[in-house]
């Protein structure tokens, strides 16, 4: 940028959006990469899995069809997977209990019938 250190800009969204303000290279750095931060906020945790090359360039070209990295997509599709059998799971067990519930209430059904005819 061809500004003098006295020269002046206005602080204006319009001089950051036309480039006058934050483009001269004198003050740019590279922002330290905090990937031990990054991991915390995320709650991300390193592991070591063996899968097929395969498999993982699969990934690969699935991932750059859908602008993302491979890791990122296997955490998804990871988390999708976890989902879907947590709910499936959890209906399994909630229909059981129905169902337990039903016999129990038959079962109560006929021995008070049972009962009422002894009494009878």
């Amino acid at each position: 940028m061809n500004t003098t250190v006295n020269e002046k800009i206005d602080g204006s969204e319009d001089a950051w959006d036309e480039g006058r303000l934050g483009v001269d290279e004198e003050f740019v750095s590279v922002a330290e990469a905090d990937e031990d931060g990054i991991d915390a906020a995320l709650d991300l945790q390193m592991i070591s899995i063996r899968l097929q090359k395969s498999l993982i360039e699969d990934f690969k070209h699935i991932a750059a069809l859908h602008g993302l990295g491979y890791q990122p997509l296997m955490r998804q599709v990871l988390t999708r997977f976890a989902d879907s059998e947590k709910k499936r799971l959890l209906r399994k067990m909630a229909s059981e209990h129905i169902k337990d519930r039903e016999e129990a209430e038959k079962r109560r059904l006929e021995a008070e019938q049972q009962n009422t005819r002894k009494t009878a």
